[in-house]
């Protein structure tokens, strides 16, 4: 992803690898490897359109298929709850849950096509497992965390609806622990939800996030039927300009943040044997350990 990520690998005694994963090639970097974590994603909320679903869909097949000749045996693909978003609360859902018949958006789409197209390409020599984490968070994080903080920064955050609806979240350890798992233990062709367990208000957590950043959380309150609003104005400008012009908010980003999405992780507690391996507490002060120490 960047000579700095590149660094930190080797640092850590692996081998780095610069491609490109729509480029089918890159699967000479697989030869002699047992097995394929595949995590890369255009994760934008915004219009995405095709770009997005060129890598995310058919980054996903490219990769798979280079993995297959490669010799690779087993596969572990990361997708995301969004493959079940379209606007409307998801409470409690598991992997029976169908996809939806009109997606948030474009990140749900493309994610949906990706999990598909993997899916499919699992057979007994080549076993794909699925895991769908949601809102991922802890140390080192470069997407969730400092959007949050730039906003509260700024004064754009506010509470939706006072934000006391329920999400599942995911701390970074606990996902590597299920993708871990995933590896030595997931059926092929199977999906599993993962998250730290219990879920909380969506205020609370985020607020705990701010906090260790050594930020107050902000008091403001927007009805949610407004916030749905602005998302419908953001969907059209992006249709209308093709991307072009950034849009406040999309109703991707609205399904994401606005809404309960809550997570049965029965599944791979039965199946792989999952339990989260970091609690809120312990993930917390690492993140408030980290801000001091920077």
């Amino acid at each position: 992803r960047s000579p700095e990520a590149a660094d930190r690998l080797r640092a850590l005694g692996a081998v780095a690898v610069v491609g490109d994963i729509l480029d089918p090639g890159i699967g000479q970097a697989m030869a002699g490897c047992d097995a394929l974590v595949h995590a890369a994603a255009d994760t934008d909320h915004g219009h995405g359109g095709a770009a997005q679903m060129r890598t995310n869909a058919e980054g996903t097949r490219t990769i798979l298929r280079a993995a297959r000749a490669a010799g690779v045996r087993r596969v572990v693909h990361l997708s995301t709850e969004s493959v079940l978003s379209d606007g409307r609360p998801l409470r409690h859902v598991d992997e029976t849950t169908p996809y939806p018949a009109r997606p948030a958006g474009s990140y749900s789409r493309s994610k949906i096509a990706a999990e598909k197209i993997a899916l499919s390409m699992n057979d007994e020599t080549f076993a794909v497992v699925v895991v769908r984490p949601r809102f991922v968070w802890g140390r080192d994080d470069t997407t969730a965390l400092p959007t949050l903080v730039e906003a509260a920064r700024s004064g754009q955050l506010a509470w939706i609806d006072g934000g006391g609806y329920r999400t599942s979240t995911t701390h970074i350890d606990n996902l590597c622990h299920g993708v871990d798992l995933a590896l030595r233990a997931g059926r092929g062709g199977e999906v599993y939800f993962l998250s730290d367990g219990e879920p909380m208000a969506f205020r609370t957590f985020v607020s705990a996030l701010l906090e260790t950043q050594g930020m107050a959380a902000p008091d403001k309150v927007v009805p949610r039927g407004v916030v749905r609003a602005v998302a419908a104005v953001g969907d059209l400008i992006g249709l209308v300009t093709r991307g072009a012009k950034p849009a406040p908010l999309t109703l991707q980003g609205f399904a994401a943040s606005a809404v309960e999405v809550t997570l049965d992780i029965g599944k791979a507690r039965r199946e792989l044997g999952y339990a989260p391996v970091v609690s809120l507490a312990e993930g917390l002060a690492e993140l408030a350990a980290s801000a001091r120490q920077r």
